[in-house]
């Protein structure tokens, strides 16, 4: 019998460095179906390659078909599976938090636990800068919860290998 429970799975996807490729890619798993949760894209050290790593949810059997597809893009250079105990996932995370007086040693308290910085500071408000993997961003935005945010930016996961 067949495993049809879905997990999160990243993969990473090396393509050529050129218009639409993004388009195509995406628009594959659109076309199949599945639900992007984060898309990141980004340069390599070759810059006729960029990398697209992609989130979402599969089953085993899908994530061998949606694989075996992209592949077949002539786009496509590599693509795998970026294994979470040899892998390093890394977002970032801008949040605005209103501030009076009276709150803003407890925000910049959260800030240091946390391990983030605080990048700009105004009378009303603080902005804090922070990454680390999807875990660690969603702790310290139900921390912050009990403030008032006023505005947040997330990017998507990347990751990257150790092996090589």
């Amino acid at each position: 019998m067949r495993n049809m429970q879905t997990k999160k799975e990243t993969v990473s996807i090396f393509v050529q460095n050129q218009a639409n490729v993004l388009t195509r890619v995406v628009s594959l798993f659109g076309r199949r179906g599945y639900n992007i949760d984060s898309l990141t894209v980004s340069a390599t050290n070759d810059p006729e390659i960029s990398r697209i790593t992609i989130v979402f949810n599969v089953t085993d059997a899908s994530l061998k078909q949606i694989i075996t597809q992209t592949e077949k893009l002539e786009v496509v250079r590599e693509i795998f599976v970026l294994e979470s105990e040899n892998s390093v996932y890394r977002e970032l995370l801008l949040v605005k938090v209103a501030t009076t007086a009276q709150n803003r040693c407890q925000i910049k308290d959260v800030v240091d636990i946390y391990r983030g910085k605080i990048i700009s500071l105004s009378r009303e408000s603080i902005i804090i800068e922070l990454t680390g993997n999807s875990d660690k961003i969603d702790s310290i935005l139900k921390v912050l919860s009990d403030y008032e945010i006023l505005d947040i930016s997330r990017t998507g996961t990347t990751g990257m290998s150790r092996e090589n």
